[in-house]
């Protein structure tokens, strides 16, 4: 079956299982998802789109005004893939809901009144990535990649956070990938914030940027940091420890391992490099797709690392972090936001599965 089918036979799956009359989908990562890459939006910082898509056991439509129609029909081609187009007049009231789902329950990709929130069981449904999704997510790793390496070796003291925020968001527009994260932390800013939206403040010497790129509906996540001259000591040590977390994270994200226990390997793995309580600071990340994080990985989380997944793992210890994409593959893992002729720290995972190696990026030092 072609990537379309199988999305189809999923939601009709889900349809079944919930005896709905009809799925609704309003999202955009829901949207692009079940179209295989589809853009719905007009405000990118938006969550919804300004089309949805209505689904019921034998008919499936987009749902929009008269301003979005031409442009889902010509240019998204959604006609082709099958989906009936129904068009409001902008100034009008959008499709009535209950005369389209009749007296049978509604399904919703969120909250609404009288729908059925299936939220959280449609995230795990995105995050489920077929190969074809597998492929796109490459080729938007290796964009991120020169993105984030383009951007980042521009950077120079006394920029303002803003103007070093603008060669990100300029390198990732040019290759035709959305900057919809595009945060930046120079000197103290690092230490003091895990989250750093840019702001005036002029670089010294260290900054960290941080990139989830999306194009065709997939999010790559990458962030790397850069010094302009030695680092002090006490930063290379966390550098250090950080690298050592990082790796037992990605080395244990395998085909059937429980988020429950990759975060059990990941506590322990913040105590044996001294820093039992940085992972409480901030969320490290989780399953990647449609969204940044499909959802969060949390110490009691229960679901299940499948063959085809997307991790973006993104463990700190205050004042340095570590964060790439990888996919899960049946033999090992594939960091596809790795730069190449980045310096890395070459990590013995002791602690890990098999005593294994792997390489992780350090911080990029202008001597």
């Amino acid at each position: 079956m072609t990537e379309l089918q199988t999305k189809l036979e999923r939601i009709q799956a889900l349809i079944e299982k919930h005896h709905l009359a009809g799925l609704l989908l309003r999202k955009v990562s829901s949207f692009a998802w079940a179209t295989c890459g589809a853009a719905s939006y007009v405000n990118t910082a938006a969550a919804d789109g300004a089309a949805s898509l209505w689904i019921t056991p034998s008919e499936r439509f987009v749902l929009t005004n008269n301003i979005e129609a031409a442009r889902i029909e010509k240019e998204e081609k959604l006609g082709e893939q099958g989906w009936e187009i129904r068009a409001t007049p902008w100034y009008a009231a959008p499709e009535n809901l209950a005369a389209l789902s009749g007296a049978g329950p509604l399904g919703v990709d969120g909250a609404i009144p009288g729908g059925l929130d299936l939220s959280a069981e449609i995230a795990r449904m995105r995050a489920n990535l077929m190969p074809e999704e597998g492929d796109r997510f490459r080729a938007l790793g290796r964009q991120c990649a020169e993105i984030m390496d383009e951007a980042i070796r521009a950077v120079k003291p006394g920029l303002t956070e803003y103007q070093i925020a603008a060669l990100l968001a300029a390198a990732s527009l040019n290759r035709g990938v959305q900057p919809i994260v595009n945060l930046v932390a120079t000197d103290e800013r690092i230490f003091s914030f895990r989250h750093p939206l840019p702001t005036q403040k002029r670089m010294d010497r260290y900054a960290m940027l941080v990139l989830c790129g999306r194009r065709a509906g997939l999010v790559c996540s990458i962030t790397r940091l850069i010094h302009f001259g030695r680092l002090a000591e006490p930063i290379l040590q966390k550098a250090h420890a950080l690298a050592q977390v990082d790796a037992a994270m990605i080395l244990e994200t395998r085909p059937g391992k429980t988020l429950r226990q990759i975060f059990a390997a990941t506590e322990s793995a913040y105590a044996s490099a001294g820093f039992p309580d940085e992972w409480k600071l901030k969320h490290q990340g989780g399953p990647a797709g449609y969204e940044p994080r499909e959802f969060l990985a949390t110490p009691d989380s229960d679901d299940t690392v499948l063959v085809g997944q997307a991790y973006a793992w993104n463990p700190s210890i205050t004042g340095t972090k570590s964060e790439d994409t990888i996919l899960v593959g049946e033999t090992g893992n594939e960091v596809i936001t790795q730069i190449s002729g980045w310096p890395v720290y070459s990590v013995e995972c002791g602690n890990c599965r098999g005593d294994q190696k792997i390489e992780r990026p350090a911080i990029l030092e202008i001597i």
